[in-house]
């Protein structure tokens, strides 16, 4: 398969620091100051570094100089791309010091678009506020509440990874089995770690966007980060009923003219936005809102939205004032009485603080959006609303892109992807150096044909990958065809997987599928055990029973077997399938599938279930290679890594990138309709 180099730099480690979408932007600005000046010195970059996220919220300019110009050091040095780098990677480990986390400085540029946040003591006592409010009643956690805002106890209580597994409950319920969480009063550090890694995983699994965040950090309770998990937990809480299938009667914010496409494609930040000027603009209020910050600092926008949410406590007197902050004081006060809960206070309305103020307005939906029950309206958004099966697909691969770490979040697969710049973000992620950046168009696009070259360079790799895309064209993915756009979706995930499997084997092992499922079967016999699964899809599967022994086969102490059930009612298969899930996030594994796909035995999501399984065991297997015999810690019952020899078909027979799953050990499926692999 043909590649496309991109920009390389001669130091290896400071490639590795970059991915190809940052090398590009900091290239491209390079030679933008090099054109400008001739040359590019230590002393021109400065005035270019103070302008870049995330330095310009950290740093003066002076500040900037100070640290690349050392006492000493010749501002007119020349500077070539790397010195350029080194630099810029430089300033990030400053930077990271100044907010309190020096490790892992490489990816602080990323960390910046999620999790990284300075300390507002205003957002700790909100988000403490909320801790204690839906928490007290917690039968573990009430005896450490209500927290103190002005003390650090917030942080502290994190450290063991109960709090932030509950308010993950809170936010998304039955996301964590609560029998999987360590809840004894003193826990060891094995315990802790379980439960830092069970938090992260399902904070993925509900939409988080974690990046440089690591168990490590939670058990130091480190501000910054903690502050920034919470901060998108509650924002889940609190927009997850901006969407049809929640709350069809949002039909009503559409003008006759718009397109209910449009509306399903809004992420939930910007349908609240719309809902506040609907209502907006019905109170005569006369301006756009179009954020949560400048837009609302005057809080003359919030006045007539609850003016016309709640008449019966309208204040007349928040009109007529001329004072922002006395209007702020009286729109809270009559929120208070409307009984919703402050997520601000004045002082945070007129400063403009984003991530409250959307709290605040999300709040207000949440407990009167004032929309109609138009019955004609909510047939309409329930029949616009995919089927079950279609959503549950979707939702899981919306969640596995967003946690790849690439550039662009997405809230919609169907319609995200139809501009096929995110599909071409994901191919370069997984299959490095792919993508030929310059023949790409990045968005926004206005010509449909743009799009059309997106897509169909997107098909072209996953051709070259050996996908199956008989008689698929960039076309369709821009068409917004869900089968295909699922199926497409579907063996991206799969070949991620299986390449990160081979990373950990032998490099002349193919890792297929018939691989992985006699793996598992191996694995579970070595520990005595009987139950086995003659394919993916084999349907006693359905009691969770072989998962809980493959579990335990591979940490004998992570399955409390006195929990289990037999597994023969569909509440006790439920059960079974929930404590499966989370006791796989708690070893390590980063999945994405629900209770529902265990128990109807969705064999994709069997494969990557088994497959993450794996994943997790090999990669333990090696690096207790790598360490001492007394620094092993799982317990001496677990069995060696299976021999590899002779076990697997001809690796070039094509099974290990056919996108089908085999259906026992020896299978090779060569499957030529994408359409029918869309509907396994």
């Amino acid at each position: 398969m043909s590649r496309f180099e991109g920009i390389r730099v001669s130091d290896q480690w400071l490639q590795n620091q970059f991915s190809q979408a940052q090398l590009r932007s900091l290239k491209s600005k390079f030679l933008h100051l090099k054109k400008e000046n001739g040359q590019v010195t230590a002393g021109d970059l400065p005035p270019l570094l103070v302008k870049l996220k995330p330095f310009n919220v950290i740093f003066k300019e002076e500040e900037i100089r100070d640290i690349l110009c050392e006492p000493g050091t010749d501002e007119g040095n020349k500077l070539d791309f790397e010195g350029f780098l080194r630099a810029y990677m430089n300033l990030q480990t400053q930077a990271a010091k100044k907010l309190g986390n020096s490790k892992n400085a490489s990816s602080f540029l990323k960390a910046t678009n999620s999790t990284l946040h300075t300390v507002q003591d205003s957002e700790k006592e909100v988000y403490v506020a909320h801790i204690n409010s839906y928490l007290r009643d917690d039968k573990f956690l009430k005896q450490f509440l209500p927290i103190d805002s002005s003390t650090n106890a917030l942080f502290d209580l994190v450290k063991d990874g109960v709090l932030l597994c509950k308010l993950i409950n809170v936010a998304v319920p039955n996301t964590i089995d609560d029998r999987a969480i360590n809840t004894k009063k003193e826990l060891n550090v094995w315990e802790r770690n379980e439960n830092h890694t069970l938090c992260l995983n399902s904070a993925k699994a509900i939409g988080c966007t974690l990046v440089n965040v690591g168990c490590q950090d939670l058990a130091e309770g480190r501000p910054h980060l903690v502050l920034g998990i919470i901060s998108q937990i509650i924002k889940i809480q609190l927009l997850a009923d901006l969407n049809l299938r929640k709350t069809p009667q949002l039909l009503e914010l559409l003008d006759e003219d718009d397109d209910v496409e449009e509306l399903i494609t809004l992420s939930p930040e910007k349908i609240l936005l719309k809902w506040m000027n609907f209502h907006l603009k019905k109170a005569g209020y006369t301006k756009t809102v179009t954020n949560f910050s400048s837009d609302i600092k005057d809080g003359e926008a919030y006045a007539y939205l609850l003016n016309v949410l709640a008449p019966e406590h309208c204040s007349p007197g928040a009109l007529d004032t001329n004072d922002p902050a006395e209007r702020a004081r009286m729109v809270l006060e009559h929120a208070e009485r409307m009984k919703c809960k402050r997520y601000l206070t004045p002082k945070d309305i007129v400063d403009g603080s984003t991530n409250l103020n959307l709290a605040f307005v999300a709040q207000l939906f949440r407990e009167r959006n004032g929309l109609s029950n138009d019955s004609s309206k909510v047939s309409y958004a329930e029949m616009m609303t995919d089927d079950e099966q279609v959503s549950r697909e979707e939702r899981c691969f919306r969640l596995w892109i967003n946690s790849l770490g690439i550039c662009t979040y997405i809230n919609n697969v169907f319609e995200d992807l139809r501009n096929g710049w995110i599909l071409l973000e994901i191919l370069d992620k997984i299959s490095p150096g792919s993508v030929n950046w310059r023949h790409t168009t990045k968005p926004p696009i206005k010509m449909p044909f743009r799009k059309v070259e997106n897509c169909n360079q997107a098909v072209r790799i996953g051709k070259q990958l050996k996908f199956s895309l008989v008689n698929v064209a960039g076309n369709d993915i821009v068409q917004g065809n869900k089968k295909l756009i699922l199926a497409f979706l579907w063996q991206l995930m799969r070949f991620n997987m299986l390449q990160l499997l081979k990373h950990l084997r032998s490099r002349s092992q193919e890792i297929t599928d018939g691989y992985i499922l006699r793996w598992a079967n191996r694995k579970v016999k070595s520990t005595g055990r009987i139950s086995q699964m003659e394919s993916f899809k084999d349907k006693s599967l359905s009691n969770g029973i072989f998962f809980l022994d493959l579990l335990t086969s591979v940490e004998p102490r992570v399955v409390n077997w006195n929990l289990v059930t037999r597994g023969v009612s569909d509440d006790e298969k439920k059960l079974n399938a929930t404590y499966i899930i989370s006791v796989a996030r708690k070893l390590g594994c980063c999945i994405f599938l629900l209770p529902e796909d265990i128990m109807e035995v969705n064999q994709k999501m069997m494969l990557m279930l088994t497959a993450s399984i794996m994943y997790f065991y090999l990669k333990q297997s090696d690096e207790e290679t790598e360490s001492t015999p007394s620094s092993v810690a799982v317990t001496p019952e677990a069995s060696p890594a299976p021999s590899v020899n002779g076990d697997d078909e001809n690796p070039f027979a094509g099974e290990y990138f056919n996108m089908s799953i085999d259906d026992a050990a020896s299978d090779t499926t060569s499957v030529s309709n994408i359409e029918d692999i869309a509907s396994l």
